[in-house]
């Protein structure tokens, strides 16, 4: 016989989306479920392979979360896992901290939340003993580590650890409860059930250690297949791992070489081919494309210019091959003509170096900066994010602003002027 559980992290139910909001509303309505419909796969993964617990290894919520429409849904999965008789294992972390429906929410007997102080819970399934230790902390900070608060292995039995933890660090997260591998392997543990970073990242050893990344992408930064991950402890307390692919959205950033493209057909085509072989290898039901058009082509200045057109085939594409949606078009293209055909200069290609040098002075952008600031105090505070936080965010803001305003002249100039 087996005991067999689930381990996820980091769902961050009803995360909010307002960049996708603010252009296509069926595609922010999908991806703002898709946190929710990630939970029930995981639920539907635990029934259909019938495994003993579920552990959900901090950060079900995203913060400050008060919709009883979520109250409702979670009382739903959980009672679907209670009825299964699939116990359910599961701290808080740093977002859950800040949640308020999660101290108001009831859940079965089934369901253990691990409290403030470190507590361990005996189960007993498929002819093995198991103790699960756990720990959730009480603030969104957490600078320490909470390691030494965890009880010593028992003896004859399997000892799994849940943990939200930065461990050593990693890009794009904050540090929380920071500890090393190590330390967790000299702990004495055979499992460690991680959460906090969003990445999968399996680490063997004395002590199998998982940090399963998150079950649902939210946006392009979180690109890739996400899973979760399935445990089988055997008798001799032999672990295997599984991974499986629960996402029901799948972001991902898709490049197309358009060098030598001259016709707009081809050029639409080649992103066809594309957007197929994401559809041929993309597991998800959904695939959410970030499309770059990179390369050298005489094509290049009708496709700054009529952007939005080739945007609005891109997405009749996506949805003629089935359940694909491109969110956005990036472009890193260039046309290296400085001639007209008669091998004179190009006055139009000589108009945009001159706004390139504008671009780069530093009074012309103290004017663009200033302008910019002006802006931003005639408009509510929940509507001034859209040039950063800081100082270096608002250059880059300026950056993107500048380089692409000068490049949407010079290819209106190119392509024969505005339509």
């Amino acid at each position: 016989m087996a005991f067999r559980f689930v381990h996820t992290a980091d769902v961050h139910l009803d995360s909010p989306l307002r960049s996708l909001a603010l252009r296509n509303a069926e595609l922010a309505e999908l991806v703002g479920d898709a946190s929710r419909q990630a939970f029930v796969a995981i639920v539907d993964l635990c029934l259909s392979e019938q495994v003993d617990a579920l552990i959900i290894a901090g950060d079900l919520y995203d913060g400050d979360q008060t919709s009883m429409k979520t109250a409702r849904f979670l009382a739903t999965q959980m009672m679907r896992l209670h009825q299964a008789g699939v116990m359910v294992y599961k701290i808080r972390g740093n977002h859950d901290a800040l949640s308020r429906i999660s101290k108001q929410l009831t859940f079965p007997e089934t369901v253990t939340i691990f409290g403030g102080r470190a507590q361990t819970v005996l189960q007993t399934a498929g002819g093995l003993d198991v103790a699960f230790h756990g720990l959730s902390f009480a603030s969104s900070k957490a600078p320490e580590s909470l390691l030494p608060k965890y009880a010593a292995a028992r003896e004859s039995v399997v000892n799994i650890g849940i943990m939200h933890t930065s461990l050593a660090g990693s890009p794009g997260h904050d540090v929380y409860a920071p500890c090393s591998v190590a330390d967790l392997q000299r702990h004495g543990f055979d499992y460690w059930a991680l959460g906090h970073v969003h990445v999968r990242k399996v680490y063997p050893g004395t002590a199998t250690i998982v940090m399963p990344g998150m079950p649902q992408g939210r946006d392009i930064n979180e690109a890739g297949e996400k899973s979760v991950t399935l445990v089988t402890v055997r008798d001799d307390r032999s672990i295997e791992i599984e991974e499986r692919a629960v996402s029901i959205a799948q972001f991902e950033r898709v490049d197309v070489d358009l060098t030598e493209t001259v016709e707009w057909a081809e050029a639409v085509r080649r992103i066809r081919i594309a957007l197929e072989k994401v559809r041929m290898t993309a597991r998800s039901r959904h695939a959410v494309i970030r499309l770059r058009l990179m390369g050298s082509s005489p094509l290049s200045w009708s496709i700054i210019r009529d952007r939005d057109l080739l945007l609005a085939e891109a997405e009749q594409l996506g949805e003629h091959i089935g359940d694909i949606w491109v969110e956005k078009l990036e472009l890193a293209l260039s046309n290296n003509s400085s001639q007209t055909s008669d091998g004179a200069a190009d006055p139009i290609f000589e108009l945009a170096q001159t706004m390139g040098a504008d671009i780069r002075s530093q009074a012309f952008r103290e004017e663009a900066k200033a302008l910019v600031m002006r802006t931003l105090a005639d408009l509510p505070p929940d509507a001034r994010g859209f040039a950063g936080k800081d100082e270096t965010a608002l250059e880059e803001f300026l950056d993107r602003v500048l380089t692409g305003g000068a490049e949407l002249v010079t290819a209106r100039l190119k392509a024969g002027g505005a339509q």
